[in-house]
């Protein structure tokens, strides 16, 4: 069988939210020939278990130990067989015809290296899921609080994309990839997740990759899911928080180190180190949990 989309997840304790997830593909595939991987990082929820037993058509790679977002992608990714590969959180739930939108908006684009779906909180409201590179410039506005201050300012609100409703169809630096497809031609010609990233940042740096290797990376509103928004990470904020910063320092030295000046290199790596240790000195410490 030609298969038309190939669907990666990657799982840790969210077995309900899992099992929703898997419902609304079986609800809104439509006619799609879909491939359905999901890879559990070593659950003590019964993910695992309840996949066996509900959706025994899902392609269960159960890991001994958690392997971490990236390298657990990476996992489905080899195994995925059709030329469109869709990343989706366990804590997603497709919308009727979203599928067959992010299909027809990679069709629009033939540049297009990946599309991103529209993405909605639990209440309806849209939610702000793409973001610019972070270059020192960007960062810097948030650093000194002036993307909060001028959120309508393109100049200011430049990470985050504040100045922007999420509502038209156009091109974006990156989106998360909480939900994303990907053409298996773009993804061959820049490689896999790199697993120096083994939780954060692994998505921003694939699209970096897919624009400097001439691709690109389209937004389309008409394609909407809703996203329950860090269902696995929150067990383990504080671990998160410092996951997060450090694999942000990692993408920072890997793409701007030698490619801007010294003091502006420096500047931003001692604001991130500042960042990092704010947060966490205001983050309650996680319970005995491991990390995701």
């Amino acid at each position: 069988m030609t298969l038309d989309l190939a669907v990666c997840i990657v799982n840790w304790n969210t077995r309900d939210a899992l099992a929703a997830c898997l419902e609304s593909l079986d609800r809104t595939r439509g006619e799609l020939r879909l491939q359905v991987i999901c890879v559990d990082n070593a659950s003590r929820d019964g993910s695992a278990a309840m996949v066996r037993a509900r959706f025994p058509e899902v392609e269960l790679l159960a890991n001994a130990m958690n392997r971490y977002y990236a390298a657990a992608n990476n996992q489905a990714l080899a195994q995925a067989a059709a030329p469109q590969v869709l990343l989706l959180n366990p804590d997603i739930i497709v919308h009727e015809g979203a599928l067959q939108e992010l299909l027809a908006a990679l069709g629009r684009h033939p540049q297009a290296g990946a599309v991103a779906p529209q993405l909605r909180n639990l209440d309806g409201s849209v939610q702000r899921s793409c973001r610019s590179f972070p270059d020192p410039e960007a960062v810097l506005w948030e650093a000194l609080g002036l993307s909060r201050l001028f959120p309508g300012s393109r100049r200011f609100g430049k990470y985050r994309m504040t100045w922007w409703a999420h509502g038209d169809e156009r091109t974006v630096d990156q989106p998360m990839a909480s939900a994303l497809l990907l053409r298996r031609a773009a993804l061959e010609a820049v490689g896999l997740f790199d697993e120096q990233f083994p939780m954060f940042c692994n998505d921003v740096d694939l699209c970096r990759r897919l624009w400097e290797a001439g691709w690109q990376v389209w937004f389309a509103p008409e394609a909407k899911m809703t996203h329950h928004h860090g269902a696995g990470t929150r067990q383990v904020r504080r671990a998160m928080i410092a996951a997060s910063h450090d694999s942000l320092l990692r993408y920072y030295e890997k793409h701007y180190r030698g490619r801007v000046s010294l003091p502006a290199y420096w500047g931003v790596h001692m604001l991130l180190q500042v960042g990092r240790w704010w947060r966490l000195s205001h983050t309650p410490p996680d319970g005995p949990e491991e990390a995701p």
